[in-house]
């Protein structure tokens, strides 16, 4: 029962951070400014963990891909993290 609760709630967070990457890098080119009220709350929730990886990458000119970087580091974490819980819980 705990695992599986864990297990929804680190999935859920997940999923619902992804979302907000994504709605981040997407609705600035469907012309939302970054200072509608919607666009700054993506800023504050993603803005943590995208910059330093933002710091480390090199430019690439107009393109970004401390996103796509974080994706992959958070679906790792994520895979090791219910791993571990699997093998503490079960």
């Amino acid at each position: 029962m705990a695992y599986t609760l864990t297990y929804w709630m680190v999935r859920t967070l997940l999923t619902l951070y992804t979302l907000a990457l994504i709605a981040r890098a997407v609705l600035p080119m469907l012309g939302v400014s970054y200072a509608h009220p919607a666009m700054r709350l993506l800023w504050n929730i993603t803005e943590p963990l995208l910059h330093p990886i933002r710091r480390r990458l090199p430019p690439m000119g107009q393109l970004d891909l401390s996103p796509a970087v974080l994706l992959l580091i958070l679906w790792i974490a994520a895979s090791i993290l219910l791993q571990i819980l699997g093998w503490l819980l079960l």
